[in-house]
């Protein structure tokens, strides 16, 4: 039988999701990061006797944590992966027998961990407001530790840079190959471009794109800016930002005045692998598919249980992960995730992430 165009995996995590994302090689292995201290393996291509009524995918591993979980990614291929969280602890996992080995400690929480596959580095951003840049192959060689002019809250490696968004709008992107360098030398370079962000509120999501041309940045203010490396005045004019993950919500009476615009937190965003589309989730509870060329709105899906925090395209752009749970949009204090979490994962029709024009 076809599997289904969406579908739940069985076995979620237990509280709010962190991060997803698929593995660099197997379409159908994801790893999900979660505030209930533990990193989860999936299947979600397998079939499992704790499937509820439609659920798919099978949890093959749980690695568990000392502390909440703020983020993971994968390795070099797709037993290996690295986490950061409330522990301070930068950590590798071996996903085959599940041990971990600690890279480096910051002195705060960890906010995020990349690995480029490029340069073989994985650097981790600190509340610290530091940057450890490591070399995985040899966890006795000490990190190149870089000093930030704020505290972090989203980062993303293209294939050749480092993107670092911090507290008061403050942008910094590394040269790769300079922090490769500097790893060797134990010499800390220099940014090799600051920016100010173009939007006006913090920071949220950081995702590059493949073609290593730029990057998109979203805030907590349902906005979302597209920006380029290339520093010339012809490619800076190309920059833009826009609304979204906003809803019109009618007075409470009917003569309560016009309709209020309420605005959700960009909370994820995700670019295709082939495409150069992207998708963005918020805590409006939706996921919307974007042209960053075209600079237009492709798709709006079916709006989700939760709010949307995390988003992961696979390896081959075919499918599209979706980690679904309560935000803090309405001010719960007495927050929990648990029976609310989800994990969705969506098959892509072959032209439904291709810009218009451009179909197969």
């Amino acid at each position: 039988m076809a599997p289904a165009a969406q579908f739940e995996l069985a076995q979620p995590p237990n509280d709010a999701i962190s991060a997803l994302v698929f593995a660099p090689e197997s379409t159908s292995r994801l790893l999900v990061s979660s505030w209930d201290k533990n990193v989860y393996v999936y299947d979600t291509q397998a079939t499992s006797e704790d499937a509820g009524e439609g659920q798919q995918g099978s949890l093959i591993r749980t690695i568990e944590h000392r502390a909440p979980v703020l983020d993971v990614c994968f390795g070099a291929h797709d037993d290996e992966a690295f986490s950061a969280g409330m522990d301070w602890q930068v950590s590798k996992l071996d996903l085959a027998s599940g041990e971990q080995t600690v890279l480096s400690r910051h002195s705060a929480p960890v906010r995020r961990v990349v690995y480029s596959r490029e340069h073989a580095l994985v650097i981790s951003a600190s509340w610290d407001s530091t940057l450890h840049v490591h070399n995985p192959a040899d966890a006795t060689q000490a990190p190149l530790e870089i000093t930030l002019p704020g505290k972090p809250h989203a980062m993303a490696a293209s294939p050749s840079k480092l993107i670092v968004a911090m507290t008061s709008r403050l942008v910094h992107i590394y040269d790769l190959a300079a922090l490769a360098s500097g790893l060797s030398s134990q010499t800390a370079p220099a940014p090799w471009q600051q920016r100010e962000s173009s939007l006006k509120f913090l920071t949220r999501a950081v995702a590059a794109m493949p073609s290593d041309a730029g990057y998109a940045t979203s805030s907590i203010e349902g906005r979302v800016a597209v920006e380029f490396f290339d520093a010339s005045t012809e490619s800076q004019a190309r920059k833009y930002a826009f609304k979204c993950h906003r809803q019109n919500q009618p007075p409470a009476s009917a003569d309560g005045g016009p309709p209020t615009d309420v605005v959700y937190p960009v909370n994820a965003l995700a670019f295709h692998p082939a495409y150069g589309t992207f998708a963005s989730g918020g805590g409006d509870a939706t996921v919307a598919l974007w042209d960053a060329d075209a600079k237009r709105r492709m798709k709006v899906y079916q709006k989700f249980p939760d709010s949307v925090a995390a988003l992961a395209f696979s390896a081959d752009g075919r499918y599209l992960a979706v980690g679904v749970c309560p935000g803090f949009e309405t001010g719960m204090d007495d927050y929990s995730g648990e029976g609310r979490t989800k994990v969705l994962v969506r098959e892509l029709g072959e032209n439904e992430a291709l810009p218009k024009g451009k179909a197969k």
